[in-house]
C-alpha cells in the first residue's frame, strides 16, 4: 500500500518537534525512506512541504537539513500566535456549532477536574486539544492551518512550564467557552488575548544540542490523517 506524502510529512515533522532530528542535522531522502518504510518519492514531497513550513532548509553541498531558527524568529512566533488566537476565538463565537461547544465544554470539565486533583500529566495534552478545537470552531481553514503550524513550531522551539495555578488557567478556558457559546465575539477575543499573553510567560526557549540523529525506534507511519473527532470526543 502506498503511504501518502502527507503521512510521511507528519511523521518527519513529529520527529523534528520531539528532537529525534536535531537542529542542523541532515535529512537525506535515502535514510528517511528507509526509516519510514516508504519510497523516496513521498519523502521528497514531504521535505518540500516541511521547507515551506520552516522546519527544513536546503543548503548547498548538504541538501535538506533541519532548520536552525534564531531567538528572534522564535519570539516572533509567540507574538503572531497572540494575534491570531484571539481572532480565532472571535470567529468561533460567530461560527461555532453545537458539536464544537460540546467538545470544548467537555475538555474544560476534564481540565478543571484534573487541575483540582493535581493531575498535571494530562493537562498539557488537554490544553492542546482545547486550543485545536477552538481554532476549528472558527470555521476558517486558512486560520486553522496557520494556528496548527504555529503550535507545531512553538512546541519545537519552546519548553512550556505548567502554570503555578492550573485551576485558574482552566477557569480562563471556561470563560472563553462561555463567551463563544453566547456569541460574544469581542469578549471571546479579549479573554483569549489575556490568556495567550499570560501563557507566553511560561515559555522557555529550548537550547539546541549538538546536531545529529538520536537513536530511536523506527516510527509507524499512518496511511491516513485523523482530525479531532468532534462527534466522538470523550467527556
Amino acid at each position: 500500500m502506498r503511504i501518502p506524502a502527507h503521512s510521511v510529512c507528519t511523521a518527519i515533522r513529529d520527529d523534528i518537534v520531539s528532537g529525534v532530528y536535531e537542529r542542523g542535522s541532515r535529512l537525506t531522502e535515502e535514510l528517511l525512506a528507509r526509516r519510514y518504510g516508504v519510497s523516496r518519492v513521498p519523502v521528497r514531497e514531504a521535505l518540500r512541504t516541511l521547507e515551506s513550513e520552516g522546519f527544513v532548509v536546503t543548503r548547498r553541498h548538504a541538501g535538506a537539513c533541519v532548520a536552525e531558527p534564531t531567538e528572534q524568529e522564535a519570539a516572533d512566533l509567540l507574538e503572531v500566535r497572540m494575534l491570531l488566537e484571539p481572532l480565532g476565538a472571535a470567529r468561533a463565537a460567530q461560527r461555532r456549532t453545537e458539536a464544537h461547544l460540546k467538545v470544548l465544554r467537555g475538555l474544560v470539565r476534564l481540565g478543571q477536574e484534573r487541575a483540582r486533583r493535581g493531575e498535571g500529566e494530562d493537562l498539557r495534552s488537554l490544553g492542546g486539544w482545547f486550543h485545536e478545537t477552538l481554532a476549528q470552531a472558527s470555521g476558517s481553514p486558512g486560520l486553522i492551518a496557520l494556528l496548527t503550524q504555529l503550535r507545531h513550531k512553538i512546541a519545537w522551539m519552546y519548553a512550556v512550564e505548567q502554570p503555578a495555578r492550573p485551576v485558574d488557567s482552566w477557569a480562563e478556558h471556561g470563560a472563553i467557552v462561555d463567551a463563544v457559546a453566547r456569541g460574544d465575539a469581542e469578549r471571546a477575543r479579549a479573554l483569549t488575548a489575556q490568556h495567550a499573553e499570560r501563557a507566553a510567560g511560561a515559555h522557555r526557549l529550548r537550547r539546541p544540542d549538538r546536531p545529529g540523529l538520536r537513536t530511536a525506534p523506527p516510527p509507524r507511519v499512518s496511511s491516513s490523517q485523523h482530525g479531532v473527532n468532534i462527534a466522538g470526543a470523550r467527556h
